[in-house]
């Protein structure tokens, strides 16, 4: 009789994988050859069923890209027995070919090569109560940027009808009598009464779902998991309990940065470059890095420079050879190491002045 069975034991097959909405494009690389590419339905199942039948008892790894997908392909393969990494686009060491002839099949045929030569490195996932927490924060900050579009909605409506509100109406912190007045003017039009309105509305829709999403932060900031480290941020000059909050669950784990520049770089403060010979050119900070991250330290600095001596003279002396923006974001990594000083030696940040 012909054995039509077969059995890939003690062999490794690299998954590359493409994610879309509507279908995956999936390569899979043995060590010495590419053995299929094709598309399947976005279903982890139906992938884990493809390799089961076709390579059975095979040690199986995937990658895809880090995205708005999030972890959930992550925790699906992981749990069926594949060894998933996911990585950021921009470290994927992409052939000239390949950026000039870009599409899906390329794309994770690129990814399963590089998973089999092991050049990629996995970015950190967090464990699914910690996404939960930084969901709650995110949507928070989310909710903020509506709530400014909807202010200069309303000012742009203002200012296109040549409205002037009373400059004894105090409005820059847009206080319910600020409001209240708005909901007073008087228009000829009903339309325009309507459209204000409207968007009148919208914004206090906003401001109470802020205050819930501050209340529950407030709360979570109690919890054991990051009560502790709280309290030290907020020993650090311009950290507040939002923006402590906002480092802890991006930051997550402070110990899995290796130096202050690594930290830095997550942050998105290390500065582009593009040097030869004696020649270098130093560019603006990179446009990589965590966006929350990023927002929350520059705005952060903006207050300690106010509040910290050593950080006042250092912005003081910056300024005099660089524009306001560049300095900032020097003394921002200045007041990164703080952070990252209080968080690794588990002490409270002490005020000084430069020697």
């Amino acid at each position: 009789m012909k054995n039509t069975k077969v059995d890939f034991s003690n062999q490794t097959l690299y998954i590359g994988l493409d994610i879309h909405k509507k279908r995956w494009t999936v390569s899979i690389y043995s060590e010495h050859i590419e053995l299929k590419t094709f598309n399947q339905p976005p279903e982890p199942d139906k992938l884990i069923s493809h390799l089961q039948r076709n390579y059975p008892n095979a040690t199986y790894k995937a990658v895809y890209e880090a995205g708005h997908f999030g972890f959930w392909i992550y925790d699906a393969l992981q749990l069926r027995g594949v060894d998933c990494i996911i990585v950021n686009p921009a470290d994927i060491p992409t052939k000239q070919k390949e950026r000039r002839h870009k599409n899906d099949r390329v794309d994770s045929r690129k990814l399963a090569r590089e998973l089999r030569d092991k050049s990629l490195t996995g970015i950190h996932v967090p464990e699914p109560s910690v996404r939960a927490d930084r969901s709650l924060i995110r949507t928070r900050t989310q909710k903020v940027r509506k709530q400014t579009r909807c202010k200069n909605q309303i000012k742009s409506l203002l200012s296109y009808y040549g409205i002037k509100m009373d400059p004894d109406t105090p409005y820059k912190h847009w206080s319910r009598r600020y409001i209240t007045s708005l909901q007073e003017i008087e228009f000829q039009h009903d339309e325009l009464r309507t459209s204000l309105g409207h968007l009148i509305d919208e914004l206090l829709y906003h401001r109470q779902s802020i205050l819930k999403l501050t209340r529950q932060i407030r709360q979570l900031s109690r919890t054991p998991r990051y009560a502790d480290n709280v309290r030290l941020l907020l020993s650090v000059p311009g950290i507040g309990l939002l923006s402590a909050m906002v480092f802890l669950t991006e930051i997550i784990n402070i110990n899995r940065f290796q130096s202050l520049d690594e930290l830095a770089s997550y942050f998105g403060l290390i500065p582009t470059e593009d040097s030869s010979g004696e020649n270098q050119d130093d560019g603006s900070i990179t446009p990589c890095g965590n966006k929350y991250l990023k927002h929350i330290i520059v705005e952060a600095t903006w207050t300690a420079i106010r509040k910290d001596p050593f950080l006042t003279l250092k912005f003081e002396k910056l300024v005099k050879r660089m524009k306001k923006q560049r300095a900032i974001v020097v003394c921002a990594k200045n007041l990164l190491n703080r952070i990252r000083f209080v968080l690794k030696n588990r002490q409270k940040y002490v005020t000084c002045v430069a020697a």
